[in-house]
């Protein structure tokens, strides 16, 4: 039986990672597909947290799939995944994001709109009477975690809380809210970081009826010390091959945000979010989703 790889978007997050750890298990428990979990890139500081919390190693990273068949996890866009998916087969697809898909032949498809996948997969686990091992539900646990901002992010949904309460159990986590705050702050330490570093590691491509858009995001728990480094961000946006850049700080403490601009077209940016630019910085406060928040205004000001 050939191997399938397992994988999430490019730059990826604690929930693409672990998604790929719990799909690629559930396929093999389940189907007794021959899967490999492997990841688009290196695990980020929050990321790279978890993993050594369950004592996990990182996950081989590739840019080419190197067999036939696949299975996607946390996107479905091409833009967003391996560079040859044009020449593998799509078989499977866990997502939570809206569908830009199409396949010459049936597939399976699982798409929810939950806080995470890690969500929807600890529900397949749940309706197939899988028991998940610790380190892998410590990992789903940490990605509800990290895409909903401990539940208080508008793309939690009800669903959420139960899961992340199950997969803590299943985990060995007493407390998962001070664990997940620890494992946020983990990933807010960005004096290391460089500006490039740091506007590429949560960063999506999109097309706004045409306008193209680079969004990326970090969190943080003082936006105002990250804007220090203004001038080192927009450096490294205007080298950019985007001709519209937005990246957001959000502070995951106060559930708000600022961010920077630079692009041609800053009057649909302020007309998305009804606010003024100052010095290339506008202003979001509540906003914490770029799924939710920054995407959909986005949208529909072009």
């Amino acid at each position: 039986m050939a191997k399938k790889l397992v994988f999430g978007h490019q730059n990826p997050d604690t929930d693409t990672i672990a998604s790929a750890m719990g799909a690629a298990y559930l396929l093999q428990e389940v189907y007794h597909e021959e899967t490999e979990a492997v990841a688009l890139g290196e695990p980020n500081a929050e990321t790279q947290y978890a993993l050594d919390y369950f004592g996990l190693s990182s996950l081989r990273v590739i840019e080419k799939a190197d067999t036939k068949e696949v299975v996607l996890v946390d996107h479905n866009e091409k833009a967003q995944s391996v560079a040859n998916l044009d020449d593998v087969e799509v078989v499977g697809v866990y997502d939570h994001h809206k569908i830009d898909f199409t396949s010459a032949s049936p597939i399976w498809f699982t798409n929810k709109p939950l806080g995470s996948v890690a969500t929807i997969l600890y529900y397949e686990f749940q309706a197939n009477q899988i028991e998940i091992p610790k380190a892998i539900a410590g990992m789903l646990a940490s990605a509800i975690i990290s895409d909903t901002l401990l539940l208080k992010s508008p793309t939690t949904t009800k669903l959420d809380q139960p899961a992340l309460a199950g997969l803590a159990q299943a985990a060995g986590i007493d407390d998962y809210e001070a664990y997940g705050m620890d494992m946020l702050k983990a990933g807010t330490d960005l004096s290391q970081r460089t500006a490039q570093e740091l506007i590429d590691g949560d960063a999506k491509s999109f097309d706004f009826n045409g306008h193209e858009f680079r969004i990326g995001q970090v969190n943080t728990v003082d936006i105002e010390d990250t804007l220090n480094r203004q001038a080192e961000f927009e450096a490294a946006m205007q080298a950019s091959e985007y001709n519209n850049f937005l990246f957001v700080i959000t502070d995951i403490l106060n559930s708000n945000s600022k961010a920077i601009f630079v692009g041609p077209d800053a009057a649909e940016v302020e007309k998305a979010f009804n606010a003024k630019l100052d010095n290339n910085v506008i202003d979001l406060p509540g906003v914490v989703s770029r799924k939710k928040q920054v995407v959909p205004p986005l949208t529909a000001a072009f």
